[in-house]
């Protein structure tokens, strides 16, 4: 079993996405936060059941996704690292995800 670990950055991603949501819909915020971390918990057991970054073609980079949001995480061995959560109408540049 791995251990899935958030990044700086894609706590500030869910953190301004629930900013947001929380302007309308205070309740649908924090299902969102949840649902979000939620999303990511099987990751520790099934790290490669997301799939590849099509954006990156690298079996390292991978994402899921939660409702319109993409989730994307990299492998480094046991270990996978949440790096951003990410509107899937906006694109996705590889300097958002690549370190």
């Amino acid at each position: 079993m791995g251990q899935v670990v958030w990044s700086p950055q894609a706590l500030d991603d869910v953190d301004a996405i629930c900013v947001y949501i929380a302007r309308d819909a205070p309740r649908y915020a924090e299902m969102f936060a949840r649902g979000v971390f939620a999303a990511t918990d099987r990751l520790a057991d099934f790290p490669r059941s997301g799939r590849v970054v099509p954006e990156l073609e690298r079996e390292d980079y991978r994402e899921i996704v939660f409702q319109s949001h993409r989730v994307v995480y990299r492998l480094l061995g046991e270990v996978v690292e949440v790096i951003t959560v990410h509107h899937g109408a906006r694109p996705l540049d590889e300097s958002d995800v690549v370190r």
